[in-house]
């Protein structure tokens, strides 16, 4: 699956350091870090759909997508009760410091029959670490609703950048239709206005013990 950039993407290599409390920090001042480079692939992510913006306080990272919906009906294919993601983001950041995603916030709307379900599911890695974190929500119909997805994770099980490196972040996200009734009408999306997935992605900092 071939990716589409979005931005420039360069970094450099290092270890992973030991994560402890008393490194834990507010994180850079000033404006050291920006968003390098955007790469996607997907059915909910054709090119041109994803675009990408770090806050002003180092904090979050927003996600746009102005193409991800999953479908179901009459007239409709298997391939369309699936849409999904995969992407690639590369932080600017000083050496010494590090970030981790902690918390994460999908909003959509669901039109959902009974006895269907709909799912939305995320799992976040780092390119070169084995080590991943996923999060599903599960909504059953009768639905007809916005949603709010909210991926949050302890400090313990946070997947952490490499210390010290431009790092590639990884994504992968779906939303995916289960209909009972192939010929009903069910809708999952992550706008309910203008049909863009918005992701807000919280960042936290650490100091980098080598």
């Amino acid at each position: 699956m071939q990716l589409t950039n979005l931005l420039v993407l360069a970094g450099v290599a290092s270890a992973l350091p030991q994560m402890t409390a008393d490194n834990l920090a507010a994180g850079p001042s000033g404006n050291e870090v920006q968003i390098t480079g955007i790469a996607f692939a997907g059915s909910g992510c054709p090119a041109g759909s994803v675009s990408g913006q770090l806050s002003s306080d180092l904090t979050a990272i927003t996600l746009l997508y102005a193409s991800f919906v999953a479908q179901a009906g009459k007239g409709l294919s298997a391939s369309d009760y699936r849409k999904n993601c995969q992407l690639n983001v590369k932080l600017k950041y000083p050496q010494g410091w590090q970030f981790s995603i902690f918390k994460a916030d999908y909003r959509g709307y669901a039109q959902i029959p009974k006895g269907d379900t709909g799912t939305c599911k995320a799992t976040y890695y780092f390119t070169g670490d084995s080590k991943q974190i996923s999060s599903t929500l599960v909504l059953k119909g009768p639905f007809d609703d916005n949603y709010l997805k909210t991926d949050q994770f302890g400090v313990e099980s946070t997947v952490w950048s490499p210390c010290g490196v431009e790092g590639l972040l990884n994504i992968n996200s779906e939303v995916r239709l289960s209909p009972a009734d192939s010929t009903r009408n069910a809708l999952l999306t992550v706008d309910s206005t203008d049909l863009k997935f918005t992701q807000v992605h919280y960042l936290q900092w650490q100091k980098c013990n080598k």
